[in-house]
């Protein structure tokens, strides 16, 4: 009798720790490409306020992430960091949005020297917009998504699954395929 109620505490504890690391999603459906791309305007880690428009006729490379300062958020933000070049000569802006803070977010630039604005989506307005918006570990997140946008407004490319390690690579070889002109 106690072997069975021992493994049913493992079971009940791997549920719920199974339960735990499930991301529960918001209702949002994601824009698909050719869509246009849903408008914002969000303050970044100095407060300078940044909409969608401002970047019309040039490419945006913007990429959601879960949280400042997190192992993977982190790579994924020094690997973009470390091609910033590379994004320049294609004319590219890559824009980063959490829905953590302006204050988070500029801890997080200064502490890695990040060239790129970090977009404060406190209300997670623009999360639900580009259908990223979800629950994790207990707290409301974007999952880790990248949109490019053409300089047209619309949506060119999503990916849904994103290796931090090599996921700025990849959005540069797809520049290339998609037709932005990388200036010598």
């Amino acid at each position: 009798m106690k072997r069975l109620l021992a493994n049913s505490a493992i079971v009940l504890v791997a549920a719920t720790a199974s339960l735990a690391f499930t991301s529960i999603g918001f209702a949002s459906e994601q824009p698909l490409p050719g869509d246009p791309a849903p408008e914002f305007e969000l303050s970044d880690q100095d407060g300078n306020l940044h909409s969608l428009e401002d970047y019309r006729n040039q490419w945006v490379v913007l990429y959601f992430y879960p949280k400042d300062q997190t192992p993977g958020c982190t790579t994924e933000a020094c690997e973009f960091r470390d091609n910033i070049f590379a994004f320049r000569k294609f004319g590219a802006q890559i824009l980063g949005v959490s829905l953590d803070d302006v204050d988070s977010h500029k801890e997080f630039a200064e502490l890695y020297a990040l060239p790129f604005p970090l977009l404060a989506d406190t209300t997670g307005d623009t999360s639900t917009a580009y259908g990223v918006k979800t629950r994790m570990f207990g707290m409301t997140v974007a999952r880790r998504h990248t949109f490019i946008i053409a300089p047209d407004g619309t949506i060119a490319k999503h990916y849904d699954k994103v290796n931090p390690d090599t996921h700025p690579a990849e959005v540069l070889a797809d520049l290339a395929t998609l037709g932005a002109t990388a200036t010598p």
